[in-house]
């Protein structure tokens, strides 16, 4: 059987799925990041050199031809014609730059340009001012420009300096690129050397099965001779395979870390790139690298990516089958005197390659699962080291209340337990950081909604028949809370919190669950005697819950001990795909019958205990209105007041009974009996 992948909430208004957040890479390699490449300097002088070429002949330009603010369209003059032209009486004005140029406007148009320019006589001639004055010419002089030396040499040499630049600069670049283009297929594993602090097993909880069979491939990479000394065989590879989050990427830094050999981590999906034959070449790279720094390991996160079956569906990817084929030949290439070792992580092993999966490859395969309470403990304690707890914290009880939550689903408990008492500017962490903290990753946050009267005494009904069946019948999981504020998507919530982690259902547990599912409608049909679509939710785990006992379990009279339907992957997370079609028509009849059959005989169970014990059903509502939350003491003292009788697990909760909540631990850590709030 597959363990409960969390505690089992009844909510009210169809909040179907509780949103399990996933923290950020806890325990993912810090390695090398890759180095930054120096901003080139020389480049940053090019381009600048460049932008003062240009802006020098812009001034040039501008200079000459508009210097005295004319037209750049004029007449160019011999000195002769410009003489001439004055003694025609052709001359309206003349400039007389310095002791070189001379501009001036026509009184005619000459070939259709109104300014002119000559250029003076070398030196100078002294009979042109009386010429101008006798023609009645309006004449000015001007200082010439100040074109320096320095100024002119920039201006005739730089033009060059920046062309010769500007080939260097392309050139280089193109070389640059030429480069990118060939290192497309160098590996971009980050890397840990052995001399850098790393993980180690201290480091990891919740897993001890697996450390202890990952322990032989530590041994091996510290003393390689004491096994090859007998004639044994380096193991090529170990496959972790686990749910989301369960530490395999942690549990293969720890490996590196307690071997003190360099550790190559390299993700699936980083082998394959648009470019044919990159992802090949970065596997020979990769394998290289780690022949190179032997012993070491070589770390391939979500190894699907790369590795899955080939020629399992029409949309084939050549690139990626020759990726992995080269991985095939470089795995089974090693020589048995280098000690590399691949350790590669997946939640989805059904889907790899078979030739992958073959002794001399892969020759292990490590289960990382879900840890048990124990190790949930000794996953909070590492998570909350650095964390100042309160005295009335207890992790025994968070341990316990956590059933099914894997490592980083713990280690975001803990981050938001010190967030929430940080918001409150508290010094420490209380044990209501942690249940509040609890809530709201695994039911939603508060939602400050405005219920009418009428919904909050349907809700207040609906959740007391949750709690009331679940308090009256025996084998359910312990009732712990019943709240009437909105969270998530639901209007309500009743809390059922395990003993035990639970591995084998038994029938009666399972019909049990039922019940209790069905007595919020139960409650709304005793007490209005109408119905509303708040079992949204409970209706599709009764639903689930009965197809899987008529269809996989074999708890069906009718049907007998026969299974009718697949067995899905219990890493994959995902439900039933559908019902198969290896029955026919008429068995497929019958369980529709048999699902009917356990729902309706459950719901009559339900109905009849609510209207039983109508009055403890009353009592539980009117508190819930009067307080909205009411915790598992409470319950029971409403039980008792009104003579309803308590099942026996039920009981045990209620007088918090130390032995079922919180088994002692060694001496040297006593425990504190837990207190329910």
């Amino acid at each position: 059987m597959e363990k409960p992948p969390e505690n089992v909430y009844w909510l009210q208004n169809g909040n179907d799925r509780q949103q399990q957040t996933r923290p950020g890479p806890t325990g993912r390699p810090n390695g090398q990041t890759p180095q930054q490449r120096p901003s080139n300097n020389l480049n940053k002088w090019l381009l600048a050199l460049v932008g003062i070429m240009l802006a020098l002949y812009i001034y040039s330009i501008f200079s000459n031809n508009f210097g005295t603010g004319g037209n750049t369209q004029r007449q160019e003059l011999s000195y002769t014609d410009f003489i001439n032209q004055i003694q025609a009486n052709n001359v309206k004005d003349v400039t007389i730059i310095g002791s070189s140029d001379i501009v001036g406007t026509f009184q005619q148009p000459v070939k259709d340009n109104k300014q002119f320019h000559t250029y003076q006589l070398p030196n100078g001639d002294p009979q042109l001012s009386q010429l101008l004055y006798n023609h009645n010419v309006t004449f000015k002089y001007q200082p010439p420009q100040d074109n320096s030396i320095w100024l002119s040499l920039a201006i005739n040499i730089l033009p060059w300096v920046g062309l010769i630049a500007l080939f260097f600069f392309f050139t280089r670049r193109s070389s640059q690129g030429q480069q990118g283009i060939f290192s497309f297929g160098k590996s971009r594993a980050k890397v840990i050397l052995e001399d850098r602090p790393s993980t180690t097993f201290a480091d990891v909880a919740g897993v001890d099965e697996s450390k202890y069979e990952l322990q032989e491939v530590v041994e091996f990479l510290k003393t390689p001779q004491k096994f090859q000394r007998l004639g044994g065989k380096i193991p090529r590879g170990v496959l972790l395979v686990g749910p989301p989050g369960t530490g395999k990427t942690l549990l293969a830094r720890a490996v590196a870390g307690e071997a003190g050999v360099p550790f190559f981590s390299m993700s699936g999906s980083e082998f394959v790139e648009v470019l044919v034959g990159v992802g090949a070449s970065r596997v020979r790279d990769l394998f290289e690298q780690a022949k190179k720094a032997s012993p070491s390991i070589i770390f391939i996160d979500e190894i699907d990516a790369v590795g899955r079956q080939r020629g399992s569906s029409i949309n084939t990817n050549d690139e990626r089958e020759q990726t992995l084929n080269q991985l095939l030949v470089e795995m089974d290439g090693f020589d048995a005197r280098q000690a590399v070792v691949v350790i590669a992580a997946t939640n989805r092993p059904d889907g790899l390659d078979q030739a992958l999966l073959r002794p001399g490859r892969f020759d292990r395969r490590v289960t990382v699962d879900r840890p048990d309470w124990n190790g949930r403990l000794a996953i909070l304690k590492i998570h909350s080291r650095k964390v100042p707890l309160a005295s009335d914290v207890n992790l025994v009880t968070v341990a316990r209340s956590t059933t099914g939550m894997v490592g980083a689903d713990l280690a975001n408990l803990v981050n938001e337990a010190a967030l929430l008492a940080a918001r409150r500017n508290r010094d420490n962490v209380d044990q209501r950081c942690f249940d509040e903290a609890l809530d709201k990753i695994l039911l939603g946050a508060e939602r400050p909604l405005v219920l009418s009267d009428e919904d909050l005494n349907v809700t207040a009904y609906h959740e007391g028949g949750h709690a009331l069946t679940g308090l009256l019948l025996e084998g359910t999981d312990p009732v712990t809370k019943v709240t009437i504020v909105p969270r998530g998507q639901a209007l309500g919530v009743t809390m059922y919190t395990p003993l035990d982690d639970r591995y084998n259902y038994s029938k009666e547990y399972l019909l049990a669950r039922i019940v209790t599912a069905l007595g919020g409608r139960a409650a709304e049909k005793v007490i209005f005697n109408r119905v509303t679509t708040g079992a949204e939710n409970d209706l599709q785990r009764v639903t689930q819950i009965a197809r899987q006992m008529v269809t996989r379990w074999g708890m069906s009279e009718r049907l007998g001990t026969v299974s009718f339907s697949e067995r899905e992957n219990p890493f994959s997370g995902g439900g039933d795909t559908g019902a198969p079609t290896d029955y026919s028509e008429e068995t497929a009849q019958v369980i529709d019958e048999e699902v009917d059959r356990i729902v309706r005989t459950s719901y009559e169970e339900a109905v009849n205990l609510l209207t039983t014990y109508r009055a403890t059903l009353d009592r539980i509502a009117q508190d819930l209105r009067r307080y909205e939350t009411i915790d598992v003491k409470q319950l029971h003292a409403i039980m008792e007041e009104t003579g309803a009788p308590i099942a026996q697990s039920q009981y045990q909760v209620g007088q918090q009974a130390v032995t079922a909540l919180a088994p002692p631990l060694p001496p040297s850590e006593p425990v504190v009996p837990p207190e329910i709030q």
